[in-house]
């Protein structure tokens, strides 16, 4: 499959970068990883909440999915998306929604065995209101997996993104602002938004699990990695877990260069 979207010449390189590092990832790790913990893909109905190029999902097809929704804000990426689902043959719903701000389609309302959100919830304004609204579209005992770079790790800051000096600085965001803001004003203008707001949010593994808890959700599985599995794809670096962190909340956001969790509907 990768090889086919490789040849396509309607999306560019770094559209085809993006999806295949997606595909790889959700092929090699994440599928693995959740029917490791009895969460299984095969006659599964799964949504991914930002799913961009639909890599993930595309590889989720492959595994037997019964049914695969993706949704995401940014219209262009989604395009892309549905443009190489059909050229694939693949059956994949594409959707524009704001998992916050929009209300769940009505035949969304506990319909899935599994959500997705990948990288997404660090970038959400309220993430116990994500949270919810997901849990609306899950059946019971339905599963939500969520990664994210914790804010106080190397790159939390997602300064990778500005494509600048700056961008390769481990820790830049957690200098003084005046200094922050000097740093990024290279940066590409709506990159810079975005890692104002990431430093505005501050997403950590004890704000996402007491998000997770209010929302109603309980913890099936939490992992920590010093090498996060996405590196394999992007840098051709294994991963390293860094489950021994977990009872180290203020070392673990430092450390831990991704969180992942299995949560679970408790209805």
């Amino acid at each position: 499959m990768l090889s086919t979207v490789n040849s396509f010449d309607f999306i560019d390189a770094t559209d085809k970068y993006l999806w295949g590092y997606m595909y790889g990832l959700s092929r090699e790790y994440i599928i693995d990883y959740l029917e490791s913990k009895n969460v299984p893909i095969s006659g599964a109905k799964i949504i991914e909440i930002g799913c961009a190029e639909g890599g993930n999902l595309c590889a989720m097809a492959e595994r037997g999915a019964a049914e695969l929704v993706g949704t995401d804000i940014n219209e262009p990426r989604l395009v892309h998306a549905k443009q190489i689902a059909e050229k694939l043959g693949l059956d994949i719903t594409y959707s524009t929604h704001d998992v916050i701000y929009d209300e769940p389609l009505p035949e969304w309302i506990g319909h899935f065995d599994i959500a997705m959100l990948r990288d997404v919830i660090e970038h959400l304004d309220d993430a116990e209101i994500a949270l919810r609204n997901i849990r609306r579209i899950l059946k019971p005992g339905g599963v939500l997996y969520v990664t994210f770079p914790p804010y106080y790790s190397a790159f939390g800051g997602h300064q990778q993104t500005l494509v600048n000096w700056s961008s390769k600085v481990p820790f830049m965001h957690l200098l003084p602002k005046p200094i922050f803001e000097k740093m990024i004003a290279s940066g590409r203008p709506a990159d810079q938004v975005e890692v104002r707001r990431l430093r505005d949010i501050r997403m950590t593994t004890n704000k996402l699990r007491k998000a997770a808890a209010a929302a109603g959700y309980s913890i099936a599985d939490e992992k920590l990695y010093l090498i996060r599995p996405v590196y394999k794809m992007k840098f051709g670096m294994n991963p390293i877990g860094a489950n021994f962190l977990k009872p180290l909340p203020g070392l673990r956001d430092i450390v831990a260069l991704e969180a992942g969790y299995i949560l679970k509907n408790r209805e």
